[in-house]
């Protein structure tokens, strides 16, 4: 491997927009902290973590299990906590917070903007006659887009992407390469990641006696503004009902949303979660990976599922469960702790040594 340019530094310019660079007193303003007295005008050209980070870069400390880097780094600025500003070396700038992580988050995205849509069609998309695209819309090669469906303003659709007939696009979404979207209305600054498949038949059948009648699926998927949805995820439409995913919500990659299912606002979803038909997570849901619903379940606002849980019945909000089948936390922490006292009274038990002689000799 020859081509090392960069290599090392996040924010490698081949593959990432940089902006900049900003003032110090930029920078405060954009994260809410302090302006610091000293330097305000001093210029920083980009981000770096606390080992890497040089003099014109900023950094942050969000785990205090990293404290002794504070002393050490060579960073200009450091994020971090207020009551950690006087852990940091004398080169460097504090910039205090109560939330390092969301104001690193802030300082990323104005280091490194999403590039703006590039207005336009490539000359090999397929576009049927009655669709509508806004003329600030980018629209990438082997594209795809059926008829009446309707792509918003600035908003870009990948390579080789499918948008079917009928579908909606808002304003200010990132649809990646090799996606396929029909049967789904999508509101505004959603982003589908490479391989996403949205609207595709929910799996749904009736048994005969001479085998499966599918169910036709006559729903659709309705994705709210501020979605981000992972790679190679599926979300299948609705039979008679919509499936909806609310405002906000995060999901990973590979994850498997069946038909009917509904997602309330910012709700979390981790790699290979899968939710069977019917299963609505209201508000503020966070779900690790690899977890597995039955169907037609509720799960209450707020509810925190364990990796791996496998749940098969409703949960209260706020709970938070973990095993298979799912439990609340402290009684599976409970039981868990038991089996080990009882294995370890096993192991005890056959290991005590052995008499060679029989006691009625």
């Amino acid at each position: 491997m020859t081509e090392t340019a960069g290599a090392g530094l996040p924010g490698d310019p081949r593959f990432f927009r940089r902006a900049g660079p900003f003032t110090l007193a930029d920078i405060a303003a954009t994260i809410d902290a302090p302006v610091p007295a000293i330097s305000p005008g001093r210029r920083f050209r980009g981000i770096a973590p606390l080992q890497s980070a040089g003099p014109d870069e900023v950094s942050f400390l969000d785990n205090r299990k990293y404290l002794g880097m504070l002393a050490e780094t060579r960073a200009g600025a450091v994020i971090l906590l207020p009551d950690l500003a006087d852990r940091l070396n004398p080169h460097s700038i504090a910039l205090p917070v109560a939330q390092p992580y969301l104001a690193w988050a802030k300082v990323g995205g104005l280091f490194h903007p999403l590039p703006p849509a590039d207005p336009g069609t490539h000359p090999t998309a397929i576009i049927d006659a009655t669709a509508n695209i806004d003329p600030t819309a980018e629209i990438g090669p082997y594209t795809v887009i059926g008829p009446c469906a309707k792509i918003g303003p600035r908003s870009v659709v990948g390579p080789h992407s499918i948008i079917g007939a009928g579908v909606i696009i808002g304003a200010d979404c990132r649809i990646a390469g090799h996606v396929s979207v029909g049967y789904a209305i999508i509101g505004a600054r959603v982003t589908l990641h490479p391989g996403v498949r949205i609207g595709q038949d929910g799996f749904g059948f009736a048994p005969s006696s001479t085998g499966f009648v599918s169910v036709t699926q006559l729903g659709r998927v309705l994705i709210h503004d501020d979605v981000d949805i992972g790679a190679n995820t599926t979300v299948d439409r609705g039979s008679a009902q919509d499936t909806i995913i609310g405002a906000g919500t995060r999901i990973d990659n590979q994850v498997q949303i069946a038909h009917n299912v509904k997602i309330g606002r910012s709700c979390i979803l981790v790699a290979q979660v899968g939710i069977s038909g019917s299963t609505i997570l209201e508000d503020f849901v966070v779900v690790a990976g690899q977890a597995g619903f039955s169907g037609h379940l509720i799960i209450g606002k707020g509810a925190r599922i364990g990796p791996q849980a496998g749940v098969m019945a409703d949960i209260p909000a706020g709970a938070e469960m973990l095993g298979s089948p799912a439990q609340p936390a402290k009684s599976f922490f409970r039981e868990v702790a038991a089996i080990r006292r009882f294995a370890r009274r096993d192991r005890m038990r056959h290991s005590e040594p052995k008499s060679d002689q029989n006691p009625g000799d």
